[in-house]
């Protein structure tokens, strides 16, 4: 059984989630022509203007609306100037965790972040590889006893990252989880202009406001 609940059907048709391995990194030592994938569309993730009418009960964190995995915790991480840095979903796979990004009209912001992030991955000691997924480059890095996926996707002025941390055993189902949960993400930019790798701003939902306020408290008390 799937991580995720049904619903009546994907519009335009699923893609499926088979990879094509590529080489251990290096350095920029991979062609990005080859690595370009369809980007967002029928198959999602979603930009707000085209999101879909299905019976997926998304969670609003108010820059992303995300299908939350069955049985699935969340754990929200605090920035310490106040802000919510990010909303981590802990599953049986893993961690999964998704954020959204200001990005340039012509995109290609995910090509910048993957050489980046791939360099900082191996500088940490970590061995990375890139693998060509449904919306083209991913990372993968194995670090001690767990395994990365990052996945990233270009939108109309929005890029979107997903990363799972979870044990190496399960890395092929963790990695499937991700990806599901990007393809049914909706992403919701806004109007306003901001400088191009600008976290979207997570807002969350007052219950998990009141849930936050309340366990503060008895830890004080």
């Amino acid at each position: 059984m799937g991580l995720f609940g049904r619903r009546k059907g994907d519009a335009g048709g699923r893609r499926g989630s088979a990879e094509t391995p590529g080489d251990d990194l290096d350095g920029d030592d991979f062609d990005q022509d080859d690595l370009d994938g369809d980007g967002p569309g029928a198959a999602g993730p979603y930009d707000e203007a085209d999101a879909p009418e299905d019976e997926f009960a998304r969670l609003d964190l108010g820059s992303v609306r995300i299908p939350v995995p069955e049985g699935a915790q969340l754990q929200v991480e605090m920035d310490p100037a106040g802000p919510v840095r990010a909303v981590h979903i802990l599953t049986q796979l893993g961690q999964l965790t998704l954020n959204a990004y200001a990005a340039p009209k012509s995109g290609g912001l995910w090509k910048e972040v993957c050489g980046e992030l791939a360099e900082q991955l191996r500088a940490d000691g970590a061995k990375v590889r890139s693998l060509v997924g449904d919306w083209g480059q991913e990372l993968a890095a194995t670090a001690g006893e767990v395994q990365l996926r990052f996945v990233g996707v270009d939108g109309p002025r929005w890029m979107l990252r997903g990363v799972v941390a979870g044990p190496q055993e399960l890395t092929e189902h963790s990695a499937s989880a991700l990806r599901e949960l990007v393809r049914n993400t909706v992403v919701v930019r806004g109007t306003q202009p901001m400088p191009v790798r600008t976290p979207l701003q997570i807002d969350l939902p007052q219950a998990i406001v009141e849930h936050i306020a309340a366990a503060q408290q008895g830890e004080q008390g």
